[in-house]
């Protein structure tokens, strides 16, 4: 079953579960998609594709992250919680991400076979590596990994 239509249904079990985070970030994420449809120009009652709700799951814990941190430098822990409660069930629907190690691995393997020395080829060689691992490994790690082996 595709994600979108999982997340559609899920929303009757929360329901009944009277698991009001868990309603919401659902409720939310289904508006998310729905949106998303309405933007490429299909009926909103089509469903996304796995890869296009993934986007979008993505981009929805990038927020939740983006607020997190906002909340917690004004010193806002209690508008803090619950996004984190948010973001634990949104983190549930997405597949997990590749650990430091594993795209250290990844990252030597293909600098070897490039022959990539030099910082200079730093910014495409990242762009290469995230191409290979789109949506398996976080941007942001790949990126310090590769400083990391090209300093």
């Amino acid at each position: 079953m595709a994600i979108h239509e999982t997340l559609k249904q899920s929303i009757p079990d929360a329901l009944r579960a009277h698991d009001e985070v868990r309603l919401r970030t659902l409720r939310s994420l289904v508006t998310m998609m729905t949106n998303e449809v309405v933007a490429k120009k299909r009926k909103p009652d089509e469903f996304l594709a796995d890869e296009e709700a993934l986007a979008v799951l993505r981009r929805a814990a990038s927020q939740r992250k983006d607020s997190i941190g906002q909340f917690e430098k004004a010193s806002r822990l209690d508008l803090a919680e619950p996004e984190k409660a948010e973001l634990v069930i949104i983190e549930s629907y997405l597949p997990k991400m590749m650990s430091r190690e594993e795209i250290e691995a990844i990252a030597k393997a293909k600098m070897a076979e490039l022959g990539i020395t030099s910082k200079a080829d730093g910014g495409k060689f990242t762009g290469m590596l995230m191409k290979e691992l789109r949506g398996k490994a976080d941007g942001g790690e790949v990126k310090a990994v590769v400083d990391g082996l090209l300093t």
